[in-house]
């Protein structure tokens, strides 16, 4: 238990004494719409996305993220829509996000796409005071319970059948979310994502997709996340990830049908923190709705 204590208060002293983070994803080159709206639409069908990540199991007030999003293109035009929800629970923070992502796409070449995209978030933050037992029925508390504010994000993102490159900035407007006298400060500040990553056909059955995405916060360290993963016969994926003096993982992921394709991940921390936790999991579907009674022409690793 005192354990669970100690971690719970780094936990959250961490949170507040530097700028607030997104959402964690291990597998995100699969929810690439999270990070850069210019994503919408690329994969050429309506695509519904559900995950669930468990951080740090074991810990009180780890986090726990809930994501689902919707994205397709728009027929008759270079268009793509998408819309996503995103559920965020840290210690005694609730926050959920709720976006909408505009992209319009410009082929360069016979392979290659081009797409920009804007994206406008409502954002809802709660504190729920009741986890800080405090010694004082502090009123001020009260205006941290479902505190509204809006964003806008953009991003461009390049892309063929084979490979893609992408630069985003999902929320350009910094917001303090918790402002106690300047002593604690909960703020959500610009974070500059950059993604690649290719697929290489190293035979008739096997291919082989390196990606990575960096990942950069003013006043918070620098992350960086390289993944490798092999896929065999169109049906079944595995690999592994790291990420930068934080954490390695190994990615599994099986395509169940021409429509659903269902993933997991299992991260280890090689942090301090792995003293006190057994690990992060991670879970998501796909599902995807064919513009005709066949199978999408292109088998997509992304």
């Amino acid at each position: 238990m005192k354990n669970k204590i100690f971690s719970l208060v780094f936990i959250f002293t961490s949170m507040m004494s530097y700028a607030q983070q997104d959402a964690q994803f291990t597998q995100y080159m699969y929810n690439t719409i999270n990070i850069n709206p210019a994503y919408a639409g690329s994969r050429g069908v309506l695509s519904i996305f559900a995950l669930h990540r468990s951080q740090w199991v074991g810990i009180d007030g780890a986090p726990i993220t809930n994501a689902i999003s919707m994205n397709t293109p728009l027929n008759g035009n270079n268009l793509g829509l998408g819309v996503s929800v995103v559920n965020d629970r840290v210690g005694p923070v609730r926050e959920n996000a709720i976006s909408t992502d505009l992209s319009y796409t410009i082929p360069t070449s016979e392979t290659f796409k081009l797409s920009f995209g804007l994206k406008v978030t409502a954002n809802l933050f709660d504190l729920n005071t009741s986890i800080l037992n405090p010694v004082d029925n502090d009123p001020s508390l009260q205006q941290y319970n479902n505190k509204f504010s809006p964003n806008i994000g953009t991003g461009i993102y390049l892309h063929s059948n084979k490979a893609y490159v992408g630069i985003s900035v999902p929320h350009i407007i910094e917001t303090n979310h918790y402002n106690d006298n300047d002593v604690s400060v909960f703020k959500e500040k610009m974070t500059y994502y950059f993604i690649s990553g290719y697929i290489f056909d190293l035979n008739s059955s096997i291919k082989f997709k390196p990606s990575m995405l960096s990942k950069i916060t003013v006043g918070t360290p620098f992350q960086l996340d390289l993944s490798g993963s092999l896929l065999f016969n169109n049906k079944v994926t595995a690999g592994v990830s790291y990420r930068w003096n934080t954490a390695v993982s190994a990615l599994v992921g099986f395509q169940i049908s021409d429509s659903m394709y269902v993933g997991y991940t299992y991260d280890m921390d090689t942090t301090k923190l792995n003293k006190y936790n057994s690990g992060s999991h991670e879970i998501f579907l796909r599902f995807e709705l064919f513009k005709t009674n066949t199978k999408m022409v292109t088998q997509r690793f992304f």
